[in-house]
C-alpha cells in the first residue's frame, strides 16, 4: 500500500462525519432517482404487458343505437386490426346495510372477446343462457366482503334485476376505477358487472344492436384516420364521438402518475447533487487550507502537482462513490417498498419493482460529477503551491480594519461573545457562505412542509369552498327541469342546485381536450366556480369559464374564443368566448350559465345532475327516498369523496410527498452538521489554546457554537425567502392535468422548517460540543512538521 493510500485511510477517518453526512445528501439524490426510474419502468412495462395479454382496445366509439351489421364496416375501416361491439348501460346497485345506492357500469361480455378480455379472479363467467349471473369487478367485491354466489340487486334501465355472483374479474379497462364524472377513486364506491351478451341487449333494448364499438390498430396506424372514418359511420346513429386510448379515464391517470414520476425524477434529484458539490467543496477547501504543509512536505519529497492532486480528488471520488452506492441499495428497498402503495388505487394483477439500469449509470455518473466540480474547483491551490510557501505557515490575516467591540458594548458583553462577533465581522464572506448553505437547507425544508400543507388546502378549497353540498345527484340521461322539485319536496331536503352536464371535445387551433362542460345557475352556492382567492365567480349569461389547468392546456386567456364540439344531442359545433378563468384543483372542469348551454342543445330546462343540502338528521330517509326514484344514476356523497381523496393522498402515491419530506431533513441535518465540524476542525488548535488559557468547557464550547447559532439565526429568514420561491416550483413539479397543488407557504410551513432547522442545529451542536470537551490539548496544541 502506497503511503498516500495510507493517508487517504487517515483522512477519511478523520473527516468521517462530515464524509458520512456528505454520503447521504448525495444517497437521497441517487436514492429518489433509482426509486423514481424503477417505478417509472415498473409501471410502464406492466401495463404494456397487462394492455397486450388482455386486447385492451385502443379506440373507443360510443353511440347511441346502432345495428350490428355495423360490425363488418368498422372491421374494414384502413388500419383497424380488430373489432369488437359490445353494450354498455348504467346501473345502480343497491347492498344490503347501504342506505346510499353505489354506481356501476354494466358491459357485455362474449364468451371469447376479440377485444377488452378479463382475468377472472375467482369463480367461473357466466353460464351460457343463464341471464341472472354476471362477472362482478375484483376490487369492488372485495370491498363490500362479496365473492362467488353471493346475490346482489342492481336498476337497470329504470328495472330492478337481481343477479347471482358467477365470478370476480378484473380488466386493464379499469386500472383505476372511478364512477364516471368522479375524480377520486373508492374501490366501494364503483362496480362493474360483465353479463351475457343476451341478457344485457334484454334490458336496455339493445337486440341485434350495440351502443359502444372498440378496435385495435395494426402497428403504425395514425389514430385520427381510423378516428374520423369511425365517427362518420356512426353519425346517424348518435355518435358521440369517437376517442382513442389515450383519453380512456383509466388509462389517462396512470399516464398522467407515469409523467409525474418522471418529471420529479428529472428534477428532483440534481438539486440534491449540487448541495453535495456545494459541501465537497467546502469540506476539501478547508482540508487543503488545513493541510498545506503536508502538501509542500509531500511536493518536497519528489510526488508531482497530478499525483498530490489525484490523492485528494480520491477523497472526493470515495465519499461520493460511497454514497452512490449507498442511495442505490437504499432506492431499490424504498422502490419495493413503495410500489406497494400503487397497487392501492391501480388494479393490476401483479406489479413488481424493476430496476433501470440507466438509473444507476446516471445517479453514480452525477453524484461523481457533482461531488468532482466541487473538489476541482479546490485542487487548482494544490498546483497553485510551491513546496518553499507551502510549508511555511500562511500569513496571518490583516484584521486592523475589523472594529473592535470596545467602550460601552464591551461592558454589557462577555468575552467569549466578543470572540464570536469578532470571527463574524473579520470574516464576512466565510459567514455569507455559512448563511447560504444553511438558507438553501432551511428553503429546501420550508418547501416541503408547503408542499405538505398544499396537499390540504388542496382538499380543503375543492371540497369546503368550491363544493359546499352534502351530496350530488346524477341521472341516467338528461331530465325535465320538474325532478328539481321533486327533490325539494324530499323531507330532509334544504336547498337544491340543478346542473346540466355535457360531453364536449374543447378546440383551440392545434390544442384539444376531451371533457365535459358544466351548466351552474347564475349564482351558484352549492357548487362553485372560484378565483384564486377563492371568492365565487358569477356565470355569466354567455361565455365560458375554464379551469386553470384547462385554459393552460388550450393555451387561451379570458377574451380568446374556443370551439365546443358537443358530443350529445343534436352534437352542434359553436364558438364561445372565454369569460373567465376560474381556480380548480382537482379536474379540469369548464363552466357556462345554466340555461345557455341548453340553448345551445335546444333542450330548454333539461338537466343532468344537482347538489343538495340536507338536514343531518333526515340524510337516512333522503337516502332511501333517492333509491326508489327510478331515473337516479347515481349518489355521491361529498364526505365520503373527501375521506376517499384524503386515503389516496396519505396511502397511495400521494404518500410520495412523505418520503421527500423525509429526505428534506436528512438534507438538511447534512448541512448543517457539516458547518459545525467544519468550523470546529478550523478552530481546534484556537480552542485548545483557550482551554490552557483557563476558559472553561462551557465558554470554550460557545465560542464555536455560537457562531453556529447566529449563523442558524440568520440563515432561517434567508431560507424563508428562498423556500417561497421553491415551493412554487415544488408544487408545479407535482401537479398534473388531472389535479393541482398550489402552492401554500403560510407561517406554519416556515415554523416547521425553522423548528427542522433548529433541532438540527442542536443535535449538530451536542455532537461537536461532546467532541471538544474530548479535545487531546496537547495534541491540538502541537505544531505539525
Amino acid at each position: 500500500m502506497s503511503p498516500l493510500t495510507r493517508k487517504l485511510g487517515r483522512d477519511l477517518w478523520r473527516i468521517r462525519g462530515q464524509a458520512i453526512a456528505i454520503s447521504m445528501v448525495i444517497a437521497v439524490g441517487v436514492l429518489l432517482q433509482v426509486m423514481q426510474s424503477g417505478l417509472v419502468v415498473s409501471l410502464e412495462e406492466t401495463r404494456r404487458a397487462y394492455y397486450d395479454r388482455y386486447r385492451l382496445a385502443e379506440v373507443y366509439a360510443p353511440v347511441t343505437r346502432a345495428p350490428e351489421r355495423l360490425f363488418r364496416d368498422l372491421q374494414k375501416i384502413p388500419g383497424v386490426a380488430a373489432a369488437e361491439t359490445r353494450v354498455a348501460g348504467a346501473a345502480l346497485i343497491d347492498l344490503p346495510g347501504l342506505e346510499v345506492p353505489v354506481r356501476g357500469l354494466a358491459l357485455s361480455l362474449r364468451h371469447e372477446p376479440r377485444l377488452n378480455a378479463v382475468l377472472l379472479t375467482e369463480g367461473q363467467r357466466p353460464a351460457g343462457g343463464r341471464t341472472d349471473q354476471v362477472l362482478l369487478l375484483d376490487s369492488f367485491a372485495k370491498a363490500h366482503g362479496l365473492g362467488q354466489g353471493d346475490r346482489i340487486s342492481a336498476t337497470m334501465n329504470g328495472a330492478r334485476h337481481e343477479f347471482s355472483i358467477a365470478g370476480l374479474a378484473m380488466s386493464p379497462e379499469f386500472l383505476y376505477s372511478t364512477a364516471p364524472g368522479e375524480m377520486v377513486p373508492d374501490d366501494a364506491r364503483f362496480a362493474v358487472l360483465w353479463m351475457a351478451p343476451s341478457a344485457i341487449a334484454s334490458m336496455f333494448d339493445m337486440d341485434g344492436a350495440f351502443n359502444e364499438a372498440l378496435m385495435s390498430l395494426e402497428r403504425g396506424v395514425d389514430v385520427t384516420g381510423v378516428i374520423a372514418e369511425a365517427d362518420r359511420l356512426l353519425d346517424s346513429y348518435g355518435g358521440a364521438g369517437a376517442y382513442a386510448l389515450a383519453d380512456l379515464p383509466s388509462n389517462t391517470f396512470i399516464t398522467q402518475e407515469i409523467q409525474g414520476l418522471r418529471q420529479v425524477s428529472a428534477v428532483v434529484p440534481p438539486v440534491f447533487m449540487a448541495v453535495a458539490a456545494f459541501l465537497l467543496y467546502i469540506v476539501i477547501s478547508r482540508l487543503v487550507e488545513s493541510e498545506r504543509r503536508e502538501i509542500g512536505l509531500m511536493k518536497a519529497f519528489g510526488y508531482t502537482d497530478w499525483e498530490v492532486g489525484g490523492h485528494y480528488l480520491k477523497l472526493v471520488l470515495v465519499i461520493s462513490l460511497g454514497g452512490a452506492a449507498l442511495g442505490s441499495m437504499l432506492g431499490i428497498l424504498a422502490g419495493r417498498a413503495l410500489i406497494d402503495a400503487y397497487l392501492i388505487y391501480y388494479k393490476f394483477p401483479f406489479l413488481v419493482f424493476r430496476l433501470d439500469p440507466s438509473s444507476f449509470a446516471i445517479g453514480f455518473g452525477a453524484s461523481v460529477t457533482a461531488a468532482s466540480a466541487g473538489g476541482l474547483l479546490v485542487l487548482r491551490r494544490v498546483f497553485a503551491l510551491t513546496p518553499a510557501v507551502a510549508m511555511r505557515a500562511a500569513a496571518p490575516a490583516d484584521f486592523h480594519r475589523a472594529r473592535p467591540f470596545h467602550g460601552a458594548l464591551a461592558r454589557w458583553l462577555d468575552q467569549p461573545t466578543r470572540m464570536v462577533l469578532r470571527r463574524l465581522a473579520r470574516e464576512p464572506l466565510r459567514m455569507v457562505g455559512a448563511v447560504a448553505g444553511v438558507g438553501a437547507a432551511t428553503a429546501l425544508a420550508a418547501a416541503m412542509a408547503s408542499l405538505l400543507a398544499s396537499f390540504d388546502d388542496m382538499v380543503a378549497v375543492s371540497f369546503s369552498d368550491i363544493d359546499r353540498s352534502d351530496l350530488m345527484v346524477s341521472f341516467a340521461h338528461p331530465v325535465a327541469g320538474q325532478v328539481r322539485f321533486d327533490l325539494e319536496a324530499l323531507p330532509g331536503v334544504i336547498e337544491v342546485e340543478p346542473v346540466r352536464v355535457v360531453d364536449t371535445v374543447f378546440r383551440n387551433g392545434r390544442y384539444s381536450h376531451r371533457g365535459a362542460v358544466s351548466g351552474l345557475v347564475s349564482a351558484p352556492r352549492l357548487y362553485r366556480a372560484v378565483d384564486a382567492e377563492t371568492n365565487s365567480i358569477a356565470i355569466p349569461d354567455h361565455g365560458l369559464i375554464l379551469s386553470t389547468g384547462l385554459a393552460r392546456k388550450l393555451g387561451v386567456v379570458p377574451g380568446q374564443r374556443v370551439t365546443l364540439d358537443v358530443r350529445e344531442g343534436r352534437r352542434p359545433k359553436v364558438e364561445v368566448q372565454v369569460a373567465a378563468v376560474a381556480e380548480s384543483l382537482i379536474g379540469s372542469p369548464a363552466f357556462m350559465q345554466f340555461e345557455a348551454l341548453n340553448q345551445v342543445l335546444s333542450e330548454p330546462g333539461r338537466i343532468s345532475a344537482a347538489y343538495l343540502r340536507v338536514d343531518a338528521n333526515s340524510a337516512g330517509e333522503v337516502y332511501r327516498r333517492l333509491k326508489d326514484m327510478p331515473q337516479v344514476a347515481g349518489v355521491a356523497i361529498k364526505e365520503e369523496s373527501r375521506s376517499a381523496m384524503r386515503k389516496m393522498m396519505d396511502q397511495g402515491a400521494g404518500a410520495m410527498r412523505y418520503v421527500m419530506a423525509v429526505i428534506a431533513g436528512v438534507i438538511t441535518f447534512g448541512v448543517i452538521y457539516n458547518a459545525a465540524r467544519v468550523a470546529q476542525a478550523e478552530r481546534e488548535r484556537d480552542l485548545a489554546g483557550l482551554r490552557v488559557l483557563g476558559f472553561t468547557r462551557a465558554e470554550v464550547a460557545f465560542v464555536l457554537l455560537g457562531e453556529l447559532a447566529v449563523v442558524t439565526l440568520l440563515a432561517i429568514p434567508v431560507g424563508a425567502l428562498g423556500g417561497y420561491g421553491l415551493s412554487f416550483a415544488i408544487s408545479a413539479g407535482f401537479s398534473t392535468d388531472l389535479y393541482q397543488i398550489p402552492p401554500s407557504f403560510g407561517l406554519a410551513s416556515f415554523g416547521q422548517a425553522a423548528t427542522v432547522v433548529v433541532a438540527a442545529a442542536l443535535i449538530s451542536g451536542w455532537v461537536v460540543k461532546r467532541d471538544i470537551d474530548r479535545t487531546d490539548l496537547v495534541l491540538a496544541l502541537k505544531n505539525r512538521e
